[in-house]
């Protein structure tokens, strides 16, 4: 699947995010080191910080269907070019994949994508 394709899905996963208190609606779409696409959307909760990201969203369907390993991650908002992963994300993501340098993360800017590695966008990483 192209790096297009990735972000079109998380384009149309966007659309059913449950935002109404922060107004900012997240699609994110992961393929895993076999080619599989998981997709997810942000979705919010009264209580702050039981809110729950995208990409976490789909690292969760990935990981339910045994997945461990992922290769790219597409992010999407309607209201913000370049929605980087928070750094939980980012952390999340580094948690699922053997090496920072080998994870792309990509962003739409316009009509154009950007193409990070998580290496990038999560400098000195940690691992237990």
């Amino acid at each position: 699947m192209t790096y297009e394709e990735l972000m079109q899905k998380a384009i149309e996963v966007s659309e059913k995010a449950y935002c109404p208190y922060s107004k900012f609606p997240v699609g994110a779409c992961v393929m895993t080191d076999d080619g599989a696409i998981y997709t997810g959307c942000n979705f919010e909760n009264s209580s702050f910080g039981m809110t729950i990201c995208a990409e976490r969203n789909a690292i969760g369907s990935a990981i339910a269907e045994g997945k461990r390993k992922i290769k790219a991650v597409a992010i999407f908002s309607p209201v913000q070019d370049n929605c980087a992963p928070c750094g939980a994300c980012r952390q999340v993501i580094h948690e699922f994949c053997d090496n920072d340098n080998d994870v792309d993360i990509i962003l739409q800017n316009g009509n154009d994508l950007k193409i990070f590695t998580l290496a990038q966008l999560l400098p000195e990483s940690f691992n237990l």
